[in-house]
């Protein structure tokens, strides 16, 4: 088949060597998806965790940020609680992060040949479909795995006396705040992820089909990297806003009244600009651009990477 009658490939879908696509039976191809995202979320998140912890921080309080206070709470961290303290919360990171990009991953494949947008020409003649199944995807993931995000998010925050396990966050909330607030925040972050995840999902699809269509071969892990750091640094800036609202939240611990003090996404939005201005709502996303970048870069390259591979193997084991 000549070079200009192949069929370009988007993101998550199927490699045509060795006539996989009809190879493959559809469990494997969910499976070969579920463990390449986790695999890919697990090390994109590993890789950025005290950058994590340093912005969860600043978001959460009303300390001003800037560079030179991250870099200071990093060393003291490091220096008072110990190097390893910058990943306090990953465990709890990685329990969620596993399942949910897993899901999302293998949720975006699904949602993208639901709305009929899994071929290039289909895609390019519906990109608000192609839009509409990444924020799907983000969606689907978020919310089977949200509990965990709060549990992360109360852990990244707190001392270590305060909760030593993710299982001591849950018995916690629920026996002192009930299990309602398990799912504090989350209309705020259904909000969030959807520019996210869709702007995310829709730039590193058109970028890949950009790059396809110019030289007719797939991209090497770099430029996916590449292609994944733009699409992330896009994302975060669309939704930052009501990720601040998002830990505000899911950090706020319930009064002796038993009142919040961020009760609504309307009241949080109040409360950051009444006491910040509306530079609140951006706090400590200069470090996102760093390490948002990073994170999906290395996420969707290693996710590609190791798709491919398991499906290869597949198909091996099938001839």
């Amino acid at each position: 088949m000549a070079v200009g009658e192949a069929r370009v490939p988007l993101l998550h879908e199927e490699r045509r060597g060795h006539h996989e696509p009809r190879r493959l039976t559809g469990a494997s191809l969910v499976v070969t998806s579920l463990a390449a995202g986790a695999a890919a979320g697990a090390l994109a998140k590993t890789v950025i965790a005290p950058l994590d912890r340093t912005k969860i921080n600043f978001q959460t309080s009303e300390i001003p940020y800037s560079w030179r206070a991250a870099v200071r709470f990093i060393t003291h961290s490091a220096r008072t609680e110990g190097v390893a303290a910058l990943w306090r919360g990953n465990s709890a990171t990685m329990a969620r992060i596993v399942p949910y990009a897993a899901i999302q991953f293998t949720a975006h494949e699904q949602w993208k040949t639901l709305l009929k947008v899994d071929s290039p020409e289909t895609a390019q003649a519906s990109p608000l479909r192609l839009l509409l199944a990444g924020s799907l995807a983000g969606v689907t993931s978020q919310s089977a795995t949200y509990p965990l995000d709060l549990a992360r998010a109360r852990m990244a925050v707190s001392s270590c006396k305060e909760y030593t396990s993710l299982r001591q966050v849950f018995v916690r909330v629920i026996s002192e705040e009930g299990i309602r607030t398990l799912y504090r925040g989350y209309p705020a972050t259904v909000l969030g992820v959807v520019p996210y995840a869709g702007v995310s999902f829709f730039t590193f699809d058109s970028l890949r089909h950009w790059y396809l269509e110019r030289t007719g071969s797939s991209p090497s892990g770099v430029s996916n990297m590449l292609f994944g750091g733009v699409a992330g640094a896009l994302a975060q800036t669309a939704s930052y806003p009501l990720d601040i609202v998002r830990r505000r939240m899911q950090t706020a611990h319930r009064r002796p009244d038993a009142t919040y003090p961020h009760p609504t996404i309307l009241a949080t939005l109040t409360s950051v600009y009444r006491s910040e201005g509306w530079r609140g709502f951006f706090k400590g996303l200069s470090m996102n651009w760093i390490k948002g970048p990073i994170a999906v870069g290395i996420s969707f390259a290693t996710y590609d990477a190791i798709k491919s591979t398991l499906r290869d193997i597949s198909l091996t084991l099938l001839t």
